[in-house]
């Protein structure tokens, strides 16, 4: 069985944080924060726009801002041969 994390970003997805400031239900004067990670793929960002979205339906607390940060994790390998050959099984 594969990992499902290893498969999207096989897929060409990162893993991506947001940090979201929300205002709280119950006293409105005051931000919170709740910090979401999944992987997604950027620059459009699906899972997490449909996340916020769902968000802002069924939630009360009113965003305020959110701030996106995203790494892909697997990335091509640099190789470089140096005065010789290299060799691969």
């Amino acid at each position: 069985m594969t990992d499902r994390a290893f498969v999207e970003q096989m897929g060409g997805s990162g893993l991506t944080t947001a940090e979201i400031y929300y205002y709280r239900p119950d006293a409105q004067s005051l931000l919170q924060l709740f910090v979401w990670q999944e992987y997604d793929l950027a620059p459009d960002f699906p899972v997490l726009f449909q996340f916020l979205e769902n968000w802002q339906q069924q939630l009360e607390g009113a965003l305020h801002s959110v701030s996106i940060s995203h790494q892909r994790l697997i990335k091509p390998a640099e190789l470089r041969a140096v005065g010789g050959i290299l060799r691969l099984p």
